[in-house]
């Protein structure tokens, strides 16, 4: 027993070693793939239409038109890191139903780490998505759909964690925040669908059938997405690393007193 919650025996508890190890490789090229992409947004990729209808639009009181704004760059980063935040909360909901399958205080951990994760990436999100707004609509904020939901999903982010520190009991913590968290990943598939499922989304859609991104547009977007999506995985083996090694460090410490 760990804290009241059951640890199986074996490695699950210890980590993945090779991962550990691939942690800081996939941080470093995170970070030189997502400054590459950037430069390349500011180099040769060429200005993005502005998001809205094909007339102008009523926006916070306010008609906004199409444009084309070097506001538009913030499209590089607030993309990929809107989508890093939605894969770190499916894994929020993957470690919580492992927990609740198993009971092992490990994939509490894990799933715990990985919304951490999602908080830190839906934080940037909103952050960029506020100045693309304020810029390219003349407004901070606008009830649109998709911003609705995405908001919605960072309050019930907030709350796993209001949650989790409002319940003493190891078990009773763990199995409430996994329930919780698979709950706030239902969230996550609906504000990425609803620009479609709500045609009067003021939101732009960027993952289209109909259309795509030039390569000059697609390379340093990829590019850009690929590397958040590292930097989020070794952010994530990095912080599990420290949390085992201080589960140990603690271990230790208990078998000393005794």
């Amino acid at each position: 027993m760990q804290g009241g919650v059951r640890v199986q025996p074996g490695g699950k508890a210890q980590g993945c070693g090779i991962l550990d190890r691939l942690g800081p490789a996939f941080l470093l090229l995170g970070t030189l793939f997502s400054t590459i992409g950037f430069l390349l947004a500011f180099t040769t990729a060429p200005l993005v239409l502005g998001a809205g209808s094909s007339a102008p639009a009523l926006i916070g009181g306010q008609m906004v038109a199409n444009k084309l704004l070097l506001s538009q760059k913030i499209f590089y980063f607030h993309v990929p890191v809107a989508l890093a935040s939605f894969i770190a909360l499916g894994f929020t909901a993957y470690f919580g139903i492992r927990y609740l399958t198993s009971r092992d205080a490990a994939f509490d951990l894990r799933s715990k780490l990985a919304t951490e994760l999602a908080l830190v990436f839906i934080l940037m999100t909103m952050a960029s998505g506020e100045m693309w707004e304020r810029y390219e609509w003349g407004i901070w904020w606008t009830w649109d759909p998709r911003l609705t939901t995405y908001f919605i999903m960072m309050l019930l982010v907030i709350g796993y964690f209001v949650l989790r520190n409002a319940i003493d009991d190891a078990e009773r913590r763990a199995s409430y925040a996994a329930v919780f968290g698979i709950l706030a990943c239902i969230d996550a598939p609906i504000s990425f669908l609803i620009t479609r499922l709500v045609p009067t989304s003021i939101h732009p859609v960027v993952f289209r059938t109909d259309s795509g991104l030039p390569p000059a547009m697609l390379l340093p977007f990829l590019l850009a997405l690929a590397g958040m999506l590292m930097i989020g995985f070794g952010l994530f083996r990095w912080r599990l690393r420290e949390q085992l090694l201080r589960q140990r460090v603690e271990a230790l410490l208990a078998e000393l007193e005794d």
